[in-house]
């Protein structure tokens, strides 16, 4: 099936459709975020999954508890997806924990009032691109990739759910009031975890003992998560996922496009990524 079929153009950028209804487009117009929420905002596949994994952890002291008892699209929920109308967000004690794909400037009113805490979590799009060809593969949902030439041609020009790479990157980059945003890789993760669990729960001003944080640190390896019933999407029907095509979870490794793309594709990929991003300043881990 085609966009048309599968995607709802929203702002500027498509949305798979059957879990971003009108209504819940709407609810997250008219979110109200509080001071001490905590947004975790990726482009996908770039270590949302890892990152509801870390949050909840961190800010419940470690209790693992925190994330074998709900799915993580309950815990850590998507605010522009459907699934957010039910779960009485509202209701929810603080700190909350939420989940968004939008770029910056997609954000809601109350999102820029109020400024809560962001964890903005960034991947190699060359990762990225590898790790969605995949993905989409698997899914009933998404528009098939097709031939990787093809999806590449799609990928670079941001005709992909939730837009373009560099857009999303560069719109969180430049955000104003950069002071309430955290900004991490999915390199560092992998390079070294238990700084980067470190990192981020002293930006949550969540204390915690070293003891703690080794702790953490071990539920989050990729081989543990992966475990784990209620992150690895096992519960999600096979009509609409069908993981024996590709794991959701699949490898969790940094490079894994040198295994993907050929060598002209990667040259132009590095030809556009040189074009697009010539004007941020930013160290990149992958850089």
């Amino acid at each position: 099936m085609t966009e048309a079929d599968l995607y709802t153009l929203y702002k500027g950028v498509y949305v798979p459709t059957v879990v971003h209804t009108p209504e819940s487009l709407k609810y997250f117009e008219e979110f109200k975020f509080r001071p001490d929420d905590v947004l975790i905002a990726t482009y996908p596949k770039s270590g949302t999954t890892w990152m509801q994994e870390v949050v909840p952890l961190i800010l419940s002291g470690g209790d693992p508890a925190s994330v074998e008892t709900l799915h993580n699209w309950d815990r850590v929920p998507w605010l522009e997806e459907k699934q957010a109308l039910v779960l009485n967000l509202d209701e929810r004690p603080s700190p909350r924990m939420l989940t968004t794909h939008f770029h910056y400037d997609m954000m809601p009113a109350s999102f820029f009032k109020v400024k809560p805490k962001v964890i903005y979590v960034m991947r190699n799009p060359k990762d990225v691109f590898t790790s969605s060809f995949h993905y989409f593969s698997s899914t009933s949902f998404l528009v098939k990739p097709g031939p990787q030439s093809e999806f590449l041609h799609k990928f670079l020009d941001g005709k992909v759910i939730f837009g373009s790479w560099f857009d999303h990157v560069k719109s969180w980059l430049n955000a104003e009031d950069k002071q309430h945003i955290f900004y991490i890789s999915y390199e560092e993760m992998t390079k070294d975890l238990k700084d980067s669990v470190t990192r981020i729960a002293g930006f949550l001003e969540k204390p915690l003992d070293a003891e703690v944080i080794e702790s953490i640190t071990n539920r989050c390896l990729f081989k543990n998560m992966k475990k784990n019933k209620m992150s690895n999407y096992s519960a999600v029907p096979s009509e609409f996922m069908d993981q024996t095509k590709s794991e959701f979870l699949r490898k969790g490794v940094a490079g894994d496009w040198k295994n993907q793309l050929t060598v002209a594709e990667a040259e132009r990929f590095d030809a556009v990524y040189k074009e697009k991003m010539k004007d941020v300043e930013y160290t990149f881990v992958w850089d």
